[in-house]
């Protein structure tokens, strides 16, 4: 509450925020302020222009909690109903926030705020998702002590492939492995798994693999919520799950959609059937699952809710998975495994390209791809050697890219996109005079 309001105009903000829950979505400020004074006037015909404004600068406001929204370290904002705050830091982990604590009243007020930007069905009962205007997210959920609320940030500047090589997620190799996979030379792209235990990284890796895609390819994105950021595509399509269209009928409708690529946030269920289906029929797919390794990725796959056919779990190529590690001091994200199916005999086949040892801290080395790189080369028609060559060039142009200070996602794609172009420019202007374009497509 906004100090030196009284008890009048704090009861007349309460009436309006319950009568305008879901109103706010996707409304400039002006428009929110003009719906808000019409309805505080419907309320109190005598009220002043002042107290309306006093009220719109309360109702926009989120308290100690708002500093925290702005942080790009961390990366949620855990209210425990009455009792605590917590947040969790991306290096650090979980915080207790002693300064902050709620009352039963306070909580209720900023349910209510954030109940403005409410879109799902639910959001009228003890369950509700919230997307707000910040590009916070918000989950909110009705408990005997009050409400318990999640806030969860997303950064203003997206991480890139780069950024998470700098971070040491992954090193140019591995980009580069990402960058042939989702390509596919335009005829033959993988269909991808990131596979990782909460909070591992799999949405900012599978985010920041959206530079990698060529600009020509229709992209649609299935989510519970939105977090995926396809805005450099013109032909995307981001569709989102609700009480009337669950994810597997999301997926059945994205196949109608002459989709290049669907790009699923998480499969849990028998959805996974429909995914793989799609794979099986030529549409390129990459989702992520909560798994701890390649195995248990495919366990998952097999077994019920998914109950994924063994005979059609070779259609997927590769596996990553993801782990947070300690390194140091502190926690870091690292994919920790690269394993492509190479078939099915008792059970099926993975071989491993990497691996990271959480024991004595290294690295394997990145294998050369075998099964999906001679796929590749049989449905392009060139030597298994040709695309090793590739790779080993596409990871030196990143390097090169990172070294020029090019590590934004916008700027990567720019440069991904005029490779797709006109290979020798792109090397030229990033002066690898030297180097030529393995192949062609």
């Amino acid at each position: 509450m906004v100090m030196g309001m009284d008890k009048k105009l704090y009861g007349i903000e309460t009436k309006a925020l319950d009568l305008l829950k879901g109103k706010f979505v996707n409304l400039t400020e002006d428009k929110k302020l003009a719906l808000l004074s019409v309805v505080l006037k419907e309320i109190d015909p005598g009220i002043a222009e002042t107290e309306i404004k006093a009220i719109f600068d309360d109702i926009n406001d989120m308290g100690k909690l708002a500093s925290f929204m702005k942080m790009g370290n961390i990366e949620d904002i855990m209210v425990n109903n009455v009792n605590n705050v917590f947040v969790y830091d991306a290096q650090k982990g979980y915080e207790k926030v002693s300064d902050i604590r709620f009352d039963k009243e306070n909580l209720e007020i900023l349910v209510k705020k954030l109940r403005l930007y409410a879109t799902n069905e639910a959001a009228s009962g003890n369950i509700m998702d919230v997307h707000l205007p910040t590009k916070n997210r918000a989950s909110i959920v009705y408990s005997p002590k009050g409400y318990d609320i999640t806030i969860r940030n997303f950064s203003g500047k997206p991480l890139s492939i780069l950024d998470l090589v700098n971070l040491g997620e992954l090193d140019y190799n591995m980009a580069a492995r990402l960058w042939l996979y989702l390509d596919g030379f335009r005829i033959r792209p993988a269909n991808i798994m990131l596979g990782g235990i909460a909070a591992s990284g799999k949405t900012t890796l599978l985010n920041s693999m959206f530079s990698f895609f060529r600009p020509d390819m229709r992209i649609v994105t299935i989510e519970d919520t939105y977090e995926l950021n396809t805005s450099l595509f013109e032909n995307s399509v981001n569709l989102e799950t609700n009480e009337e269209m669950d994810l597997r009928e999301l997926i059945k409708a994205a196949m109608r959609m002459r989709a290049d690529a669907i790009v699923i946030g998480e499969v849990r269920g028998a959805e996974a059937q429909d995914m793989v289906s799609a794979m099986n029929i030529g549409k390129m797919s990459v989702c992520t699952i909560h798994a701890s390794s390649a195995r248990d990725v495919i366990n998952r796959l097999t077994h019920s809710p998914m109950s994924v056919p063994d005979d059609i779990i070779s259609v997927i190529d590769a596996i990553l998975v993801l782990s947070r590690v300690k390194v140091d001091s502190h926690l870091a994200r690292k994919i920790v495994q690269i394993s492509e199916i190479s078939g099915r005999e008792s059970q099926i086949l993975l071989s491993d390209l990497y691996r990271y040892d959480y024991r004595t801290k290294k690295s394997s080395d990145m294998l050369p791809s075998v099964s999906y790189r001679d796929s590749l080369s049989k449905a392009i028609g060139v030597d298994p050697s040709e695309i090793i060559a590739e790779e080993h060039l596409r990871a030196l142009i990143l390097a090169k890219l990172d070294e020029n200070g090019k590590r934004t996602i916008g700027e990567i794609s720019e440069s991904v996109q005029d490779y797709y172009d006109n290979p020798e420019r792109l090397l030229q202007s990033i002066g690898m005079t030297n180097m030529t374009p393995i192949i062609r497509l």
